[in-house]
């Protein structure tokens, strides 16, 4: 089909439709080829797979599910996240490690805001090999490794991705905080070195519910630690779902949860609440005080 002129050019873009790709998002998002098994697909509300060196980015509203899913086990998705109704609050690393006493991210672990709320709470995690300590990678480290750490170069780093993620949701490069990456571990030595435990594998995935609204950033792009020589970074699936009733089984078992994690989730629904009074007093059910979950 020759696009020599407007009309030809206009019937090859129209002979696209329909054509999915590793490098685009489906919407509507319910039309995911493969959706999990247990999952009814017309609740899907993102749906995506990011090869290595992209980006993607995402508004997700309270009890939203989101899966990232390691397809060829070299993934590493660097993940940044916003209050989606109030920006200048954000994921904050340091008490996501501090706060709950755990350096290494798991089943049950909050990613914790820089005002004490819970922006999501890991939910299941079959990978295991996740980093809450090296951040992301920055430009100058990928060219001195690489050779090359700009968007659009072949070895992009997280942090320029992020950047581009950050400016189509009214965000500045100033507002890129510290990252947590899934798929890629690392463990602190007994001297305090920070080594590299590489990936779980192909097909892992980890999950995540969302407590408030948020802008979610993630940049799939290698690991600073990444021992490979060249630039190697495989697709990582991006799903997400309507999922309030996951919000209201958590809710249900707060009071098993430590005594941080609890604070720090009765700051989130306190947070929410007060901003929609109307949507508490039609819930079927309160939600527990502190003391009444113990």
């Amino acid at each position: 089909m020759s696009t020599a002129t407007t009309t030809g050019a206009k019937e090859h873009a129209r002979a696209q439709a329909g054509t999915i790709t590793d490098s685009m998002p489906v919407v509507p998002a319910r039309n995911w080829p493969e959706p999990p098994a247990d999952l009814d697909p017309t609740l899907l509300t993102w749906a995506e797979t990011v090869p290595g060196g992209r980006y993607t980015a995402k508004v997700l509203g309270r009890g939203t599910r989101l899966r990232l899913h390691d397809v060829h086990g070299n993934g590493c998705a660097h993940l940044m996240a916003w209050r989606a109704d109030a920006p200048w609050e954000r994921l904050n690393v340091a008490d996501t490690v501090k706060v709950p006493w755990q350096a290494y991210l798991g089943a049950g672990h909050p990613l914790l805001s820089d005002q004490g709320n819970v922006l999501a709470t890991i939910v299941a995690d079959t990978s295991g090999q996740h980093d809450a300590l090296c951040g992301t990678t920055t430009l100058a480290g990928n060219t001195a490794k690489y050779g090359a750490g700009a968007p659009e170069s072949g070895s992009p780093a997280g942090r320029e991705l992020l950047a581009l993620a950050a400016l189509k949701h009214g965000l500045s490069r100033r507002d890129i905080a510290p990252t947590v990456s899934f798929f890629h571990g690392v463990r602190v030595d007994a001297d305090g070195s920070l080594a590299s435990t590489g990936s779980a594998g192909a097909g892992t995935h980890v999950d995540l519910l969302v407590h408030l609204p948020i802008v979610v950033a993630i940049a799939n792009t290698a690991h600073p630690l990444d021992p490979a020589q060249g630039f190697e970074v495989g697709s990582v699936e991006v799903l997400a779902w309507s999922a309030p009733g996951d919000l209201v089984d958590l809710t249900a078992r707060i009071g098993a949860t430590e005594p941080e994690y609890q604070r720090a989730f009765h700051n989130s629904e306190d947070v929410w609440h007060a901003a929609h009074p109307a949507r508490l007093s039609a819930a079927k059910s309160r939600i527990p005080t502190a003391e009444e979950s113990l």
